[in-house]
């Protein structure tokens, strides 16, 4: 459908004005409100509360007040030869039972009384009833 001129020119004057409405605006000299910035506040430094000294600890263990130390297993735990697969995943265990044998254990299973909870990259974790043992990866293996 055609448009008629009548629609053509008020389509053109209401284009013009939508421009010319901005600039105008714009245009219009009005004074410029100041800004103040807002007053600096002043933070000073609290003394450090007793029980912060997970703070103080070293991260990666080099000192003997490390995050990362845990009690020893018990001795009737597995001992723990080496981790298999990939973590969270297919992972498995390989443990040395109490008669000297090595097997392969994955998270859920048990050896010797204890069940495999789960595995880090380091250790495994086993419970026996209430008793919890992290059993690491032996050192220089």
């Amino acid at each position: 459908m055609a448009m008629t001129r009548a629609e053509r020119t008020a389509i053109a004057a209401a284009g013009l004005v939508a421009l010319a409405v901005p600039v105008l605006l714009l245009a219009i000299g009005r004074e410029p409100v100041p800004v103040t910035p807002p007053a600096p506040v002043l933070l000073a430094a609290r003394p450090a509360a007793a029980g912060t000294t997970i703070y103080t600890r070293d991260v990666f263990g080099a000192g003997g007040d490390s995050v990362s130390e845990a009690p020893p297993a018990p001795d009737d735990a597995p001992q723990l030869a080496g981790i298999v697969g990939r973590i969270g995943a297919d992972a498995v265990a390989m443990v040395r039972t109490a008669d000297g044998r090595t097997r392969t254990i994955a998270v859920g299973e048990g050896v010797d009384g204890w069940t495999l909870e789960s595995l880090a990259i380091d250790a495994a974790y086993f419970t026996r009833g209430g008793q919890k043992a992290r059993v690491p990866l032996p050192a220089g293996e």
